[in-house]
């Protein structure tokens, strides 16, 4: 009887650093060892190795152009180690290469992973009230033998263009979901039912694999608030880098790598670039998790094969687990009913929320106070609002998910809202105050050989100032720190200029010359910063010599020079209201309410206001 034996080009499982370091550490005390007879004697198959023994490959379809197929007969035998060591070297061999390479190697390695399930308890819309068991007795957990497992996953194989397969990695991955941790993998299974169909939809549209949805379980569980130590967020886990790439932008106020929708398209979007690259769907997936770079070395490493089991021994740790993971996913979603596990309703995140569309600066505190919205549900169902601020205006609305019982009456109040003043003094004026501060604030990242001398002078602003905004209590910084900047060399330099400007309608150039800067411009224009920004598209303080800068001046230099005593009026035109004339005055709303004793903000055309 003949059997087929599947041996990858380079060893599987092992790679020849692992044995080095084994023999290095066992055999250098005996003088009669040679390390060069061991290096390259270990097989590998492209299956697992049980009892030294190969598996039997029963379904020859398995096999790829990175393989090579060799008949043996059985009395051939196929060790993992060179029987030509002695007895102790080699029993010491195996027992490191089966601790480093079996399942609950893999699995103890994946601590990111397993991270990302219990983060599942925290969630606190699950109903548990309910019986939840599938066609066994309460609390029973099936277990099943080897077989059974291998061929559901063929079942499985035969479904997708990804190949999945069984070994003694996937089967560690399937009882962490099956047994370990079961009562998490219900709640994924409730919340797969709120977002599957949203993965579905993105996948489809972009002819991907539908199986590829079970990534964001593998990479989030389905949390969608999830959050690593690396710093990877939301429910595909992107990085900062990461996301720019596909424009999901982050923000002092908005994070979009946890807004479900923006990061299901970048992810899609992000898959495909990497299948252009790689060829192949498990090298897209340890790419995913480790980065590209991370896959063309393990590449390079195992000889230029591009095949996820050959290059396993050189990934990241952690990566190693991610495609064994992957599967048993895939597995336990669709064989969840048979480990007696059954979904568990996720509540108001199914079918209990709804959006509504923001378009004035919101805080969640005036949600709360004013509508009664929990604090929990605005966090939880928005995540994506890192201050709790909601920064929209009329051009850049915002979208927002609440309780669908809250959402007639954020409709009925709404512009009652945006003018709400919480317990905390929260209200209109101290958000736009907020985004206008930040929009004056620019993120500088630290570069080998930089210190806090060199940075300041970059932008014209000292030393104690970043260290202030930084909160730094001396001047070390490293390079990667990123440092905030102020550009008019203070925040809210400008904005307390207690005089107000009436400002010209019709724009002039100013041509930077030699040591001008942005707030020295804005002090000469009697403007902030931001306004400078804004009137150029400038989205850092960066100018340069000879640049031309379009500006508004005061339409009448000796009015905003006079006397504090002195009285300035303004006429309203079409299209006014107090925010947009407290602009243009470089005033607040509060004052003008104050000044024209104004009891609401509704204004009439021809108007006069005093501004002054």
């Amino acid at each position: 009887m003949k059997k087929l034996i599947v041996f990858a080009l380079p060893l599987v499982l092992m790679g020849c650093s692992f044995v080095d370091k084994i023999i290095h550490k066992d055999l250098f005390d005996r003088q009669d060892v040679e390390t060069e007879e061991v290096a390259d004697d270990f097989p590998a198959t492209k299956n697992e190795l049980v009892d030294d023994k190969p598996i039997e490959i029963t379904n020859p379809n398995l096999l790829n152009d990175s393989v090579d197929v060799i008949e043996m007969d059985d009395s051939m035998i196929v060790d993992t180690v060179d029987r030509s060591l002695p007895d102790s070297v080699q029993m010491r061999i195996q027992e490191l290469f089966d601790a480093e390479n079996s399942g609950e190697a893999i699995v103890g390695e994946s601590e990111t992973m397993l991270d990302m399930i219990d983060t599942l308890q925290l969630i606190p819309y699950f109903d548990e009230s309910g019986s939840n068991s599938c066609n066994y007795p309460k609390g029973y957990v099936p277990t099943f033998p080897d077989s059974v497992y291998a061929q559901r996953i063929e079942d499985l194989n035969r479904e997708t263009t990804i190949e999945l397969v069984y070994n003694k990695h996937v089967k560690s991955f399937i009882d962490v979901y099956a047994v370990q941790k079961r009562s998490k993998t219900e709640r994924m299974l409730g919340l797969a039912d709120v977002y599957f169909p949203m993965f579905e939809e993105c996948l489809d549209k972009h002819n991907m694999p539908l199986e590829l949805k079970y990534l964001a379980v593998v990479e989030s569980a389905l949390n969608p608030t999830a959050g690593s130590h690396a710093g990877a967020k939301g429910l595909w886990q992107f990085m900062y880098g990461t996301g720019k790439v596909y424009k999901l932008n982050s923000t002092t106020l908005v994070e979009d790598r946890f807004d479900p929708l923006k990061s299901t398209e970048a992810a899609c979007q992000h898959l495909q670039d990497l299948y252009d690259t790689f060829g192949d769907w498990f090298l897209v997936l340890a790419a995913y998790n480790s980065g590209a770079g991370n896959v063309r070395k393990a590449i390079t490493r195992a000889g230029g094969l591009k095949n996820y089991w050959a290059i396993w021994p050189y990934l990241p740790r952690e990566t190693r687990g991610y495609v064994p993971a992957f599967i048993a996913v895939n597995y336990i979603m669709n064989y969840a009913a048979e480990h007696n596990i059954c979904p568990l309703d996720p509540g108001i995140i199914k079918d209990g929320i709804d959006t509504v569309t923001v378009h004035q600066p919101l805080h969640f505190e005036q949600l709360n106070e004013m509508l009664g919205i929990p604090m929990e549900d605005l966090k939880f169902f928005n995540p994506q609002y890192k201050q709790q601020i909601i920064p929209a205006t009329d051009k850049k609305p915002y979208i927002l998910s609440i309780p669908e019982k809250y959402v007639d009456s954020y409709i009925r109040n709404e512009k009652a809202l945006y003018e709400f003043k919480t317990k905390r003094g929260i209200d209109k004026e101290k958000l736009q105050e907020e985004m206008k501060k930040i929009s004056d604030r620019s993120v500088h990242i630290v570069k080998s050989g930089e210190n806090l001398g060199s940075i300041a002078k970059k932008y014209h602003v000292s030393v104690s100032q970043l260290q202030k905004w930084n909160n730094l209590k001396g001047t070390n910084i490293y390079p990667n720190q990123k440092l905030i900047v102020y550009g008019s060399g203070a925040p809210m330099a400008q904005a307390g200029n207690s005089t107000p400007v009436e400002r010209s309608t019709t724009q002039k150039i100013h041509t930077v010359k030699s040591g001008e800067t942005l707030s020295k411009i804005a002090s000469k224009y009697k403007c902030t910063v931001t306004d400078l920004k804004k009137w150029n598209n400038l989205k850092t303080i960066n100018i340069k010599v000879g640049q031309k800068l379009k500006v508004y001046p005061p339409e009448n230099a000796s009015s905003s020079s006079s006397s504090s005593n002195s009285s300035s009026t303004y006429t309203v035109k079409s299209g006014d209201n107090l925010w947009s004339i407290a602009r243009k005055f470089n005033t607040t709303v509060d004052k003008l309410r104050k000044l024209n004793n104004l009891k609401n903000d509704n204004l009439d055309v021809g108007q006069k206001l005093k501004v002054k």
